[in-house]
């Protein structure tokens, strides 16, 4: 998957945030700020089922990147604490169902997978067969990264379930500072794990 040179395109404007989009495609959205960050303009992320048990995830932060704190490229492979620094992220869950899971993509190459039995509860490492594939390019007005992760434990589309996701972004600037992206942030300060920010659905 390729990124126009000039011009992200999002490939499904996810405009009714907590609505269900329904039938086979790529699902969606502008990702949110929890703070006035100057340095960053916007985050889109969008996610597309290719199998019953493997998903992409796209993400576009688009930023002076001059200022954002990227992290320096490592060997691809599983890293804890990716989300201290600039990180794209997702969270997956079953409805009716105990637990979800917790991706962690780096521009650095790493990434993460976690399993929690209930809200912040029992985070233990998800066992991966395939380690998740990550493609990262780096532009002076944006960050782009894909993700292909193959998660067998998750075949909730072919059993016909819907699945409920949050994508969230971390992004640091020069400064330090952490701002935090998401497409629906819970009240109070910002908790991705929280299920308020689950809103996206994806229905076989």
């Amino acid at each position: 998957m390729t990124f126009a040179e000039s011009k992200w395109v999002p490939l499904v404007d996810f405009a009714a945030r907590g609505a269900a989009i329904r039938g086979g495609g790529t699902y969606g959205g502008d990702v949110e700020s929890d703070s006035g960050d100057s340095v960053s303009r916007g985050v889109k992320a969008c996610v597309r089922p290719a199998q019953s048990d493997t998903f992409l995830f796209q993400y576009v932060l688009m930023a002076e990147m001059p200022a954002i704190r990227v992290p320096s490229p490592q060997s691809p492979g599983r890293a804890d604490g990716l989300w201290k620094h600039t990180c794209f992220e997702a969270f997956m869950a079953i409805p009716g169902m105990p637990g979800y899971y917790e991706l962690n993509f780096s521009p650095s190459q790493q990434w993460a997978i976690y399993r929690f039995s209930g809200y912040r509860e029992r985070m233990s490492p998800t066992d991966v067969t395939v380690p998740p594939e990550l493609n990262v390019r780096r532009f002076d007005d944006r960050l782009e990264l894909d993700a292909v992760v193959r998660l067998p434990g998750l075949t909730a589309l072919e059993a016909g379930r819907t699945l409920k996701l949050a994508l969230t972004a971390v992004v640091e600037d020069n400064s330090g500072t952490l701002s935090y992206w998401a497409l629906k942030h819970a009240p109070g300060k910002p908790d991705f794990h929280h299920p308020d920010g689950f809103v996206l659905e994806l229905t076989p």
